[in-house]
């Protein structure tokens, strides 16, 4: 299965400065047991998008430093919604609910 997963507010705290985001390690580790049974795990983010500033190395060491398995990263605009509406998307806070790092 290729799973996409968003970083911001979905594994880790907050949005910009992205410096200072702090990761949700239980969120982490449930998609890296996803990665060990196999399945493609892409993360995407839009971090940058609209700046055009270029976070591609930052991410790429938080993740590192999280401990954030993967396959592949993907970072840039993002299709913009407010409402996403699919028969194969899930809720990051639906798919988290039983194990969150927070409240």
């Amino acid at each position: 299965m290729n799973i996409y997963v968003d970083i911001d507010q979905t594994i880790c705290t907050g949005d910009f400065p992205y410096d200072e985001c702090q990761p949700y390690p239980k969120r982490i580790a449930k998609i890296n047991k996803l990665w060990h049974h196999g399945h493609n795990i892409t993360y995407w983010t839009a971090r940058g998008g609209r700046s055009g500033q270029d976070f591609s190395e930052l991410t790429k060491s938080q993740l590192e430093v999280w401990g954030a398995e993967y396959d592949e990263l993907l970072i840039g605009t993002k299709p913009s919604f407010d409402l996403y509406i699919c028969d194969k998307s899930i809720n990051s806070c639906e798919f988290f609910r039983d194990d969150d790092d927070y409240e």
